[in-house]
């Protein structure tokens, strides 16, 4: 049974204008050291930040849980399969919260607007 879907979409020039004012702290915040690495890797690294903030985005609306207490950034990560695939690796009380959920994560890019989708399958069903 599904518990939960969530979407964002997002401006790819609103997490380069926060990456470049805020810099380092914004990063440390929002992301894992090993996603900080993987984009900062990439070409078009503003890209890739940009689509992991809105993975997170729509993991938090997939809980329905919004910005409060039990969610934070770094608890949700995005990580790549060796073919790209992207998938999510939950942290910290979350991890227990969906133990044997399925986590599912599709994010597209495009020349200025990143999407990403996240389903979460309650397990058995």
């Amino acid at each position: 049974m599904v518990r939960g879907i969530g979407v964002d979409i997002i401006e790819i020039s609103r997490i380069r204008r926060s990456i470049e004012t805020i810099g380092e702290p914004f990063l440390r915040k929002v992301y894992t050291s090993s996603e900080i690495a993987y984009c900062n890797a990439k070409a078009d690294r503003f890209q890739h930040f940009a689509v992991r903030f809105a993975a997170k985005e729509a993991f938090s609306k997939a809980l329905s849980l919004g910005w409060r207490g039990e969610f934070r950034w770094k608890d949700v990560e995005v990580t790549n399969d060796p073919s790209g695939q992207p998938h999510l690796t939950v942290h910290g009380s979350l991890r227990d919260r969906l133990a044997g959920a399925t986590l599912m994560l599709s994010m597209s890019h495009a020349d200025e607007n990143v999407v990403a989708m996240v389903l979460i399958e309650d397990a058995g069903t």
